[in-house]
C-alpha cells in the first residue's frame, strides 16, 4: 500500500453506519519494506461523535490491506467457467460490449444498475447520470430502498420533506422524553448511545418499543415488547389514550396540522384492552406510555428498521408520526419525529439520483420542471431522460426475463446476502446474460459475476456523505490504493467513453463532481448548492438545505412551517393490517431479523476483520427458553429454521430477552435473508424483512 501522507494525520470518517463518526487516520512512518497501514485516532472536535468510536470503527483499517483484497480485474473464462485475472482495458471492453449488445438486442431498459447506500454522494450522483445519459435506461435503484424508504415516504407524506433527523443528533440528550420504535441504538450505533446516557442521567425517561429486550431496551424506563408486525396498532392505541386522558395538544393540532378528525375517528376503536390483544402489550403500559408522552414538555419519536421494514412500513411510520403530532411534539426545538437512518450514506444516497424515481436534489423524475433543470445541467434534451423504473426488489425479481434487465452492473452492494428471499434473487442473477460487480473483495454477489472490477475503499478516496442528521461531511483520502485499483468514478467515466457519449460525461475529480451535483440540486428539496469542500472543512459539516454560500445551513427543520404547500403537517388515518404472513400450524413462530454489535449490513466488510469475526463468528437463532423446552432444543444445538421460502441451519442461542412466540436471526451471513418475505409495501416498495412465519426444529 502506497503512502502519500507519511507520519501525518487526516481528518476523515468511519466507513460504516450513518453516524459517519469523525476519526483521524495517522499514516505510518515510512520504513523500508513496511506494509503497516494507517492507525485510527480520535477526532474529539467532530460534533456527531465527539471522539467516540465503536469497535467496528477502531478496526476499520484492517480491511485496507486485507489478504482477500482484489487488485486486478477478473473475467469469467468461457472454457473453464472460472474467474481469472485480466487487465483493465479488457475488462472494461467486455463490460461495454455486453451493455451495448444487450441494448441493441433487447432495448435500453434491458441494462440495469444496482447501487448502494454506502456510496459517496459523488458516486450516487454519477451513477444516476451514467444511467440516464450514457445508457438512457430507467433501470436503476439501490439497496437503500430496503433500509429507509418507508420512513422517507412517510416523511414526505406527513411533512412534505424527508430528512432522517430534522435536528442534530445531540438534541436527543436535550429532549424531555425519547421514544425509540424498533431501534437497538446501543448495538447498532454505540457512539450515539451516549445521548441516552445523558438523557437518563438527567432523570428523563426513555421508552423503547421492540419485540426483543435488547441492550437498548434494558436501559429503558418503559419497554413495550410487542408482537412483531403490530407497531401500527400500538401507535393507534397510544393516540386513543392521549385523547382519553386529555393529552392531545389541540392548539398545535389546529394551528399546524390537518387531518386529525379522520385519525380521531379511526383510533376510537383502538382502546388499550383491544390493542393489548393485538400487540401483546399490557393495557396499563399503553396508558402509561401515552401519559408519559402527553406530560412531557418536549418529546422525540424515532423509528428505525424494526418498524419500517414491513409491507405496511409506510403506514407504521405515519402512525407514529400521528403520535408525535397529536401530542404537539413537532415543529419546535428538542421535539419531533425522526428516522434513525442505517447505511453510511443512506440519506445522501437517496437524494441525488440512484433511486428509480428521483433526480438530483431529491427531485421527482416525473416532474417536468425537475427534468428541465437537471437536463440543463447535464446538457441534454429533457425528453431523453427516462422516466421512473422498477424499485430495487422488483428489478431483481425480473432479472433475465423478457421484459426485465438482462445485463446488470452492481456498485457497492451484495444483494445475494442482503435481499429478501435471497435464494430467488440468486436464481435471477444467474439468469442474466451478463453481470458486472465493482467491489474490493470477492463478495457472494461478485463471485457470480462475469466481470469483477476492483475499486477503492473509503480511506483511499475523497468524497462527501450525508449522515443521519442531514449533515454533509467530507471523507478524505488518507492513503493511496493498491496498484491496479481504480475508483468507481474512474470506472463510470471509462465506460461512458466506450459507450459513445464521449469523454467528460462523468468527472473523475470528486470535488468537481460535487460542484456539479450542487448545480443539479439547486432549487430542489435537498439543495446542496451552497456547500463546497472548503466550507465542509471549516464548519465540520453543513446541514442541507443550504441554497447559497452565505446561507447558514438548516440544522433544524420545520420550526416555522412544514414543507407542505400550506405549511401544515398531515395526519394520516392508516388502519392496522398486520404482517403479510402471520404464523400458522405449520409455521407457528414469528421470525424477525436485525443487526448485532460486531457486524454491519451483509458482513462483506466486517466478517473479514479478525477481531469482529472472532467476536461473532457465525449466524445463530435466538429463541426463548420456554420455546426451546417445548421444541426439545438445548443451547448451542444446531437447529433448522424453515419458512415458506427456504431453510437454513444455525446454532440455537437461548435468551429470555426474546418473546416466546418469536425467534431472531442476524442478517450478516447468508441464511437469514433466504427466509425473509419479499412482500412489498405498496408505496415505498420496502420488503417485509422484519416478520414472517417460521418453524424451528432440531437439525
Amino acid at each position: 500500500m502506497a503512502d502519500t501522507t507519511t507520519g501525518s494525520t487526516v481528518d476523515t470518517h468511519c466507513p460504516y453506519c450513518s453516524l459517519q463518526c469523525g476519526m483521524r487516520l495517522r499514516a505510518p512512518e515510512s520504513r523500508r519494506g513496511s506494509r503497516r497501514g494507517p492507525e485510527v485516532e480520535t477526532w474529539p472536535e467532530f460534533p456527531t461523535n465527539r471522539g467516540g468510536l465503536c469497535r467496528k470503527g477502531w478496526s476499520s483499517v484492517e480491511l485496507l490491506g486485507h489478504r482477500e483484497r482484489l487488485t486486478t480485474p477478473l473475467a469469467r473464462d468461457p472454457d473453464t467457467g472460472e474467474l481469472a485475472p485480466t487487465d483493465w482495458d479488457d475488462a472494461l471492453d467486455r463490460v461495454a460490449t455486453a451493455l451495448r449488445t444487450t441494448q441493441e438486442t433487447h432495448g435500453r431498459d434491458a441494462v440495469g444498475l444496482f447501487g448502494g447506500g454506502g456510496l459517496t454522494n459523488e458516486k450516487a450522483y454519477a451513477l444516476g447520470k451514467f444511467a440516464r445519459v450514457a445508457l438512457r435506461t430507467s433501470a436503476i435503484d439501490y439497496n437503500g430502498r430496503w433500509c429507509m424508504s418507508s420512513a422517507a415516504t412517510a416523511g414526505q407524506l406527513a411533512f412534505g420533506l424527508d430528512r432522517g433527523l430534522p435536528f442534530p443528533l445531540a438534541d436527543l440528550a436535550e429532549t424531555n422524553l425519547l421514544v425509540l420504535v424498533g431501534s437497538n441504538l446501543s448495538e447498532t450505533m454505540p457512539p450515539a448511545a451516549r445521548h441516552l446516557t445523558t438523557l437518563l442521567d438527567r432523570g428523563r425517561p426513555l421508552i423503547v418499543i421492540d419485540p426483543r429486550r435488547t441492550p437498548t431496551a434494558e436501559r429503558a424506563t418503559l419497554h413495550l415488547q410487542l408482537v412483531p408486525g403490530t407497531d401500527l396498532a400500538l401507535a393507534h392505541g397510544i393516540v386513543h389514550s392521549l385523547l382519553a386522558q386529555g393529552y392531545v395538544d389541540q392548539d398545535f393540532v389546529e394551528r399546524r396540522t390537518t387531518g386529525f378528525d379522520d385519525v380521531r375517528r379511526l383510533v376510537a376503536s383502538y382502546w388499550p384492552e383491544h390493542v393489548e390483544r393485538i400487540t401483546g402489550v399490557a393495557a396499563p403500559d399503553i396508558t402509561r406510555a401515552a401519559r408519559m408522552i402527553g406530560e412531557a414538555s418536549t418529546a422525540m419519536v424515532l423509528t428505525a428498521r424494526g418498524a419500517e421494514q414491513h409491507a405496511t412500513g409506510t403506514d407504521n411510520v405515519l402512525a407514529w408520526i400521528n403520535v408525535a403530532l397529536a401530542a404537539g411534539h413537532a415543529g419546535r426545538t428538542y421535539a419531533g419525529y425522526g428516522c434513525l437512518t442505517g447505511q453510511g450514506n443512506g440519506q445522501g444516497g437517496r437524494e441525488h439520483g440512484q433511486k428509480a424515481d428521483q433526480l438530483p436534489g431529491y427531485r421527482r423524475i416525473d416532474d417536468e420542471d425537475a427534468r428541465r433543470h437537471v437536463a440543463a445541467v447535464w446538457g441534454v434534451d429533457p425528453d431523453t431522460i427516462p422516466g421512473p423504473g422498477r424499485s430495487a426488489y422488483e428489478m431483481l425479481d425480473a432479472l433475465g426475463t423478457d421484459d426485465g434487465v438482462r445485463s446488470l452492473l452492481v456498485f457497492g452492494s451484495n444483494p445475494i446476502v442482503s435481499a429478501p428471499n435471497a435464494s430467488h434473487v440468486a436464481e435471477r442473477l444467474d439468469a442474466l446474460d451478463f453481470l458486472c460487480v465493482a467491489d474490493f473483495v470477492l463478495s457472494e454477489t461478485a463471485a457470480r459475476a462475469d466481470v469483477v472490477l476492483p475499486v477503492t475503499q473509503w480511506a483511499e478516496e475523497t468524497g462527501t456523505l450525508t449522515n443521519l442528521e442531514g449533515r454533509v461531511i467530507l471523507r478524505r483520502k488518507a492513503v493511496d490504493p493498491p496498484a491496479g485499483v481504480r475508483s468507481d468514478l474512474d470506472v463510470l467515466a471509462a465506460l461512458s467513453e466506450r459507450l459513445g457519449p464521449g469523454g467528460g460525461l462523468i468527472g473523475t475529480d470528486p470535488e468537481e463532481v460535487f460542484a456539479e451535483l450542487g448545480r443539479a440540486s439547486a432549487g430542489g428539496p435537498a439543495d446542496y448548492s451552497g456547500v463546497d469542500y472548503d466550507r465542509i472543512t471549516r464548519e465540520q459539516g453543513v446541514f442541507w438545505p443550504c441554497p447559497a454560500p452565505d446561507h447558514p445551513g438548516t440544522p433544524r427543520l420545520f420550526l416555522d412551517r412544514f414543507a407542505t404547500p400550506d405549511g401544515r403537517a398531515r395526519f394520516h388515518a392508516v388502519d392496522h393490517r398486520g404482517p403479510a404472513e402471520p404464523p400458522c400450524a405449520d409455521y407457528p413462530l414469528h421470525l424477525t431479523t436485525g443487526r448485532i454489535l460486531a457486524h454491519y449490513q451483509s458482513g462483506a466488510q466486517t466478517r473479514r476483520v479478525r477481531e469482529l469475526a472472532e467476536a461473532a463468528p457465525e449466524k445463530f437463532v435466538e429463541l426463548h427458553p420456554m420455546t426451546a423446552e417445548r421444541l426439545d432444543i438445548y443451547d448451542t444445538q444446531r437447529v433448522r429454521i424453515t419458512t415458506r421460502r427456504a431453510a437454513t441451519i444455525a446454532p440455537a442461542r437461548l435468551s429470555p430477552h426474546v418473546r416466546p412466540d418469536t425467534v431472531f436471526m442476524p442478517f450478516h451471513w447468508v441464511g437469514a435473508n433466504l427466509l425473509t418475505n419479499d412482500a412489498l409495501d405498496p408505496r415505498s416498495r420496502m420488503p417485509e424483512f422484519k416478520v414472517c412465519a417460521a418453524r424451528v426444529e432440531p437439525a
